[in-house]
């Protein structure tokens, strides 16, 4: 009976390995795709860029063409100045994400470190703000914006960005999972100041949770365009979306869809790089130095 006993326990160890070998198998298989399906937009953007007009007229092809470096120099030498745009947009992406992730850390900090009468009622009403969305309040935004003089101005669409719910709500949620209150209190109790403590303790332990919300950030506010459109009319102030939908909305005699494939893929370089960057943060560091209570 006891050899029995092993064997069939034998036999139902093979199925589970089987049947786990079977679904890892499926899970692999639809990532593969999916990160296929991802990856060939950027494959058929990059195709287009070196494709011509008339060609990319005809049709989709999977073999790139020989006009790169003419799609670059007509770009160069078009009616918009791709390398002011670059720099409007790193400007204002580097600092809204710089802004958004300090100031939304310090929020989230203080719902989680301090007791107050009102706490829950705070974090309610921040919650509540992200279901308003932006093209609701633009109208009285942009008013308010031109009656201060600040069209034409980054500071409109940088400094909304310290006030940002969804990442605030993120980091919280990351706080309550990782950051011990004893940790906090004890660097009181040595001596540390609050600002000291959020700087010092609190910033480095969040470091991955910034590093995602940092990419996020950069990421939107690099291809934001409604609130841009609104603001910046002057063409040295345009930011990369705005250039892009200035080329498309060319008149027919001097629309090149080379150039417009070609000044997206220019935009797009910064992303990837800023991602490559700051991507190791994502899953290393995740207990960097908690203490569990």
């Amino acid at each position: 009976m006891a050899r029995r006993k092993v064997h069939l326990y034998d036999e139902t160890e093979i199925k589970e390995n089987m049947s786990l070998t079977g679904r890892r198998t499926i899970a692999h298989i639809v990532l593969i795709f999916l990160t296929l399906l991802c990856l060939f937009w950027f494959y058929m953007l990059f195709i287009n860029c070196t494709r011509s007009n008339s060609e990319i007229m005809k049709g989709f092809s999977w073999l790139p063409g020989k006009n790169f470096f003419e799609n670059w120099k007509n770009l160069k030498n078009s009616t918009v100045d791709v390398f002011t745009g670059l720099k409007n947009s790193a400007i204002v992406s580097i600092i809204s994400a710089a802004l958004c992730v300090y100031f939304s850390t310090l929020t989230a900090f203080a719902i989680h470190a301090y007791n107050f009468p009102a706490k829950n009622a705070v974090y309610t009403f921040i919650l509540m703000i992200m279901m308003i969305p932006t093209q609701v309040t633009s109208l009285g935004f942009v008013k308010f914006c031109r009656d201060v003089g600040l069209e034409n101005s980054f500071l409109p669409i940088v400094l909304p960005s310290i006030a940002a719910p969804v990442t605030f709500f993120y980091l919280k949620q990351y706080m309550d999972s990782s950051l011990s209150l004893s940790l906090i209190e004890a660097a009181r109790i040595d001596g540390s100041s609050e600002f000291r403590t959020f700087n010092s303790i609190v910033l480095p332990l969040m470091k991955p949770a910034i590093a995602v919300q940092a990419i996020f950030t950069f990421v939107s506010s690099w291809n934001n365009y409604y609130v841009p459109a609104l603001l910046l009319q002057k063409d040295e102030k345009k930011t990369l979306p705005l250039l892009i939908a200035q080329l498309r909305s060319s008149d027919w005699q001097k629309f090149d869809m080379g150039q417009v494939y070609m000044c997206i893929a220019f935009s797009i370089f910064p992303v990837v790089i800023v991602y490559l960057l700051l991507s190791k943060f994502i899953v290393a560091g995740v207990q960097l130095g908690g203490v569990k209570e």
